[in-house]
């Protein structure tokens, strides 16, 4: 073998060891991991970006962040309520994920089957939660009281799916929402009593919980935040005590303002003489839609501080720039 061949595979075999170990260190510096604590407290760490997520709640935030390539598997309350996730599987059939049941009634075989990386369900039923992590599955719960706390949500999977930057966009368009909000009601000096119902007519949210902060943030007095709970079962004769101005009714509750105005032992309230009784849109509040949720409700309450506002038009370029698609396509989905 000549000199100079000889130097050609010397060159050749010093560029292949520089080249492996150029790609040992790239593949060193892109992977990482990250704690998270969650609502339990508990210390998660989690190896980043997640590649193959299951989300039981929260599943508003596929489209948000556009994580669709790194979830796997969605509770089935995503296809059910959700006119958002509907709509976009309607369009991309190959965008459907796998559903793993829902809320306290999740499909353990299902998640195990699918093998996942990461699964973020809500803070309600932890026997789940532990048997989940008893399989060597990481788990992180959730289960937001505030704005702060659902904005530290979204930051969250925005770091463990590697979207920071579309995170803070989102909670950036949400801020813009609250921020007219808190700037229309600020002159109010006579402010109108709020009062939200849940799945029954006599369940009330109370002084705990996003709620509560959302009716303080439209300018409106909650009755019940005097009950420091998330929700309450209360007498009929509690809110006729409360005698609201104005009454919200949970989007997925089974009754609806005719309900109301039907019921005898409802009509001395001032709400319901006053016809200012609303059934709020079936969304999650776990969402950026809560921003759209308090300006139907600040519209609501003071028709007159946001007679200007047409809540379709704030709507559609909210959706079209936080979930990229139009709100006036998203309705043909949504449940009426």
């Amino acid at each position: 073998m000549g000199i100079l061949q000889r130097r050609w595979k010397d060159i050749f075999r010093r560029s292949k060891i520089q080249l492996l170990v150029f790609l040992l260190i790239g593949k060193i510096c892109l992977a990482s991991s990250l704690v998270v604590k969650d609502k339990r407290g508990k210390k998660i760490k989690v190896s980043v970006p997640v590649r193959r997520a299951v989300i039981v709640i929260s599943y508003e935030l596929i489209p948000a962040l556009n994580i669709w390539d790194q979830v796997v598997g969605v509770s089935s309350w995503a296809n059910d309520v959700c006119g958002i996730y509907r709509a976009f599987v309607h369009m991309r059939r190959d965008l459907k994920k796998e559903e793993v049941g829902a809320g306290i009634s999740l499909n353990i075989e299902q998640i195990l089957k699918l093998n996942p990386d990461l699964i973020i369900t809500w803070d309600y039923n932890r026997e789940s939660i532990r048997f989940l992590e008893e399989k060597g599955l990481k788990v992180i719960a959730i289960y937001p009281e505030s704005i702060k706390e659902l904005y530290d949500v979204i930051r969250m999977q925005g770091k463990i799916f590697g979207k920071e930057k579309r995170a803070e966009r989102v909670i950036g368009e949400m801020e813009k929402i609250f921020g007219l909000i808190r700037k229309r009601v600020k002159g109010i000096r006579k402010r109108k009593k709020v009062i939200h119902l849940g799945g029954k007519p006599t369940r009330v949210s109370c002084g705990i919980g996003l709620t509560d902060e959302i009716i303080r943030l439209i300018g409106g007095i909650n009755p019940a935040g005097v009950i420091k709970k998330r929700y309450a079962d209360v007498s009929i004769e509690r809110i006729i005590k409360w005698n609201p101005d104005v009454i919200f009714i949970w989007g997925a509750a089974g009754y609806d303002e005719k309900w109301i105005y039907g019921n005898s032992q409802f009509r001395f309230i001032n709400a319901v003489k006053k016809r200012r009784v609303f059934k709020l849109p079936e969304w999650s509040t776990w969402s950026p839609r809560l921003s759209l949720i308090a300006l139907y409700m600040a519209k609501k309450t003071y028709p007159d501080v946001f007679s200007d506002i047409d809540f379709e038009k704030v709507a559609d370029r909210f959706y079209r720039s936080v979930f990229g698609i139009s709100f006036f396509e998203v309705e043909k989905y949504e449940r009426h």
